[in-house]
């Protein structure tokens, strides 16, 4: 009786969770009569599926579909409950073609942003051109993260902050980079993660002037500057964090950029909330950095969304005007990089509120001398 129970609240709640997400689409454009998903990010997000090369089609009545294959149909039922699943056997736009017929879909609003000219080109040969790009990106839609996905982010974060405690305890002179990666994935991968969100960086000594620096078989040496980036994937979100620590003994000079980042990021942090620009928050740090003649040593941006994807929707970036809005997870990671000198980089996921944000990475962010 209580399985039963359980199970009809969860069927409960996956409905509902769904129809939100669906009526989200339609919302933006009144226009839109059916729509066809391809991205398989977007797929999960709308129907819960979680495996690969399937997609969506989606009308504005209420008819759900997921088109797949036979690798793919009994997961497919068993996870997007609240679709029905078809096996289009080989023949996609057939049976594109055939619910658009059944439905009198007149125009199928695709994927513009993320289907090739070629994808978008031959479906419109075979659907008589009844097809047309949607006016906005479904990632936009993403970006506003539900509960449910701040959650899963959440404890995506946490093990990477366990993971970084761990790591501290294992850097020493003589351990490759490689090695450091190996340690982090066993770890993550013991603690319920289903792996790196993203090819892990590690970079030290002067290598870690290298905003992208992944991992080699370089050794820790006494002195070095190092800087880990890496993230878990739980569930299928992400979390993205940085650190740089030293090992033996740190020069003034780094000593003193790395202050500089760590108060341009607390500026960042205490700074953002919903209804700022993007690019407004950018600023802050920027500008922060700039103040001590290191602009131009800080060349990305200063943070990204995370969710689905590790780069997603909102960017904080100088051209980025996109308003910020309540639950939108992103990082702030400003960062000072001198070539042949080293670099110093620090990041946080946060949860964007009304009043400020939600800071979910706890890893210490005080000067770490290994």
């Amino acid at each position: 009786m209580l399985q039963l129970l359980f199970y009809i609240l969860e069927r409960s709640k996956a409905l509902a969770m769904v129809s939100t997400r669906i009526e989200k689409v339609f919302k933006r454009d009144e226009s839109i009569e059916a729509v066809f998903v391809s991205k398989k990010e977007n797929v999960r997000y709308l129907s819960n599926f979680k495996g690969d090369e399937s997609f969506l089609l989606i009308t504005r009545e209420g008819a759900k579909y997921l088109l797949t294959d036979f690798r793919y149909t009994e997961q497919a039922k068993k996870e997007a409950t609240e679709f029905e699943v078809v096996d289009y056997k080989g023949k996609l736009y057939d049976t594109i073609k055939d619910l658009m017929v059944s439905h009198n879909i007149s125009k199928l609003f695709v994927e513009g942003y993320h289907l090739s000219f070629s994808f978008v080109s031959e479906m419109k040969e075979k659907l008589e051109d009844r097809v047309c790009a949607l006016s906005f990106s479904l990632d936009e839609i993403r970006a506003v993260k539900d509960d449910e996905e701040i959650e899963k982010i959440k404890k995506a974060v946490e093990i990477a902050d366990r993971a970084f405690e761990h790591i501290l305890k294992f850097i020493k002179p003589g351990i490759s980079e490689n090695a450091i990666v190996a340690e982090l994935n066993y770890f993550i991968l013991k603690n319920g993660a289903k792996g790196f969100s993203f090819e892990p960086i590690v970079a030290s000594g002067k290598r870690s002037s290298l905003p992208h620096g992944v991992a080699t078989d370089k050794k820790i040496e006494s002195g070095d500057t190092v800087t880990i980036d890496f993230g878990c994937n739980f569930d299928g979100y992400m979390s993205d964090m940085t650190r740089t620590v030293f090992v033996g003994k740190v020069e003034n000079q780094m000593v003193k950029i790395y202050h500089i980042v760590k108060e341009a990021q607390q500026k960042a942090e205490e700074f953002i909330k919903e209804g700022l620009k993007a690019n407004e928050v950018d600023k802050i740090a920027r500008d922060y950095i700039g103040s001590f003649g290191y602009m131009e040593k800080f060349g990305h941006s200063l943070g990204h969304g995370v969710g689905l994807e590790i780069h997603e929707l909102p960017r904080l970036s100088p051209k980025s005007e996109m308003v910020l809005e309540e639950n939108m997870v992103v990082t702030i990671e400003p960062g000072i990089y001198i070539e042949d000198f080293g670099g110093v980089r620090i990041e946080d996921i946060v949860v964007v509120k009304s009043g400020g944000c939600e800071i979910l990475t706890k890893s210490s962010k005080e000067l770490i001398v290994i």
